[in-house]
């Protein structure tokens, strides 16, 4: 009797222990999986963090450069005398943003391109050398990878014998060369363009250096007097063709009072003045502006008040029609510093004296004709 219910107590507890044996397998199991499911998370993440440190460090050395390539510009020097200065200034900008925690190494030489300058001809194609496409670009390429600047490393990957993995970021920031007009900006905003236009054969000789007037300079800040290297022109011309006219354009209204051209002179093109024009500020199929009788002197005080500042003027081609009949047909529009003004006296002796310079133009048309713009430029921004 005794040994029966033993044997039974016996039977009955065998099932238990293995049920015991096989949780413990069971939950040793799902540890592990749990565990390799944490690790490969916190890697991952961590992967993905690297990922937009590197992006945003590509994308701050790409604007850096293209930047430091317009102040270049701002001070006269272009083409492959600026080069060097922009590479310095996207190496350093990539060094300011650590990727995990370290500064990324980009080599400024011209050698490794690294950092490549040059034009982009539309946003998705190869930076050339090619000087008559319409963007000014700027690419900078971030490696981190074994030999540079090291791996992203894995926290838990080690344990599966995997300790980081390689990675590249590359951004390309541009700006605009080539604009062949301007959009409507909008009620808080306006077009730094002057009411007022040179003819083109005038413009063209003081670029390539036929007429070699050489006055004034810009330096810290201010207009003064002595040779700077950039050539000047009189924007107030002594003649245009049309007798009556010295060069004011209605960009408004076709009866532009002096109060309104004053306006525009000081704040620029507003909404309301292309509202009142009644079409597109914009080369692109063709266009003409009716002009006024010769530059106010009422208007001045308004123009001494500009002096060193930069604006954008049009230049035509041809003019037709006398005095406010004038019309004058715009071909090119080009940026400029104002440097001396003088509206009173005798004909001979009145001037408004601009020299070439590069002004970033709101709102600006994007054109692909070379012909449409001189040192008028989009503000800077990435295009991939």
């Amino acid at each position: 009797m005794f040994n029966n219910r033993v044997c039974r107590e016996v039977r009955m507890s065998r099932p238990a222990s293995r049920r015991r044996g096989a949780a413990l397998i069971l939950a040793v199991a799902l540890m592990f999986v749990l565990f390799s499911v944490l690790a490969f998370s916190i890697d991952t993440g961590y992967l993905s963090q690297a990922r937009a440190e590197i992006r945003r460090t590509a994308d701050a050395a790409a604007m850096a450069g293209c930047w430091e390539l317009y102040s270049q510009m701002d001070q006269g020097v272009e083409g492959d005398e600026s080069y060097q200065s922009v590479r310095s200034a996207a190496s350093a900008m990539a060094g300011m943003n650590p990727v995990c925690r370290v500064n990324p190494t980009v080599d400024d030489s011209e050698t490794t391109q690294e950092i490549a300058i040059g034009f982009l001809g539309d946003l998705s194609g190869t930076i050339s050398t090619d000087d008559s496409l319409p963007y000014y670009a700027v690419q900078v390429d971030i490696h981190k990878t074994p030999d540079h600047d090291g791996q992203v490393p894995y926290f838990f990957g080690r344990i599966f014998g995997d300790t980081g993995r390689s990675m590249d970021s590359s951004a390309t920031a541009v700006f605009a060369r080539r604009i062949s007009g301007f959009k409507t900006p909008d009620e808080y905003s306006t077009l730094d363009v002057l009411p007022f236009a040179l003819d083109v054969d005038t413009w063209n000789n003081m670029m390539d250096g036929t007429t070699m007037d050489d006055d004034f300079s810009y330096e810290s800040g201010g207009v003064v007097s002595g040779s700077d290297g950039i050539y000047e022109v009189n924007l107030y011309p002594q003649g245009t063709g049309s007798p009556g006219n010295r060069g004011t354009v209605d960009i408004g209204g076709a009866n532009n009072s002096t109060n309104d051209i004053a306006r525009q002179i000081v704040d620029g093109i507003s909404k309301g003045d292309l509202e009142d024009l009644g079409k597109p500020l914009s080369l692109e199929g063709g266009l003409t502006l009716n002009g006024d009788t010769g530059i106010s002197a009422g208007v001045k005080d308004e123009l001494a008040s500009i002096i060193g500042q930069k604006r954008i003027i049009p230049l035509f081609s041809s003019v037709s029609g006398n005095g406010n009949n004038a019309n004058y047909t715009i071909v090119r529009w080009v940026g400029v510093r104002i440097l001396d003004v003088k509206l009173t006296g005798k004909m001979s002796g009145k001037k408004l004296i601009v020299q070439p310079a590069p002004v970033l133009a709101r709102n600006a048309i994007v054109s692909t004709s070379s012909e449409s713009s001189d040192y008028v430029l989009s503000p800077v921004y990435l295009a991939r």
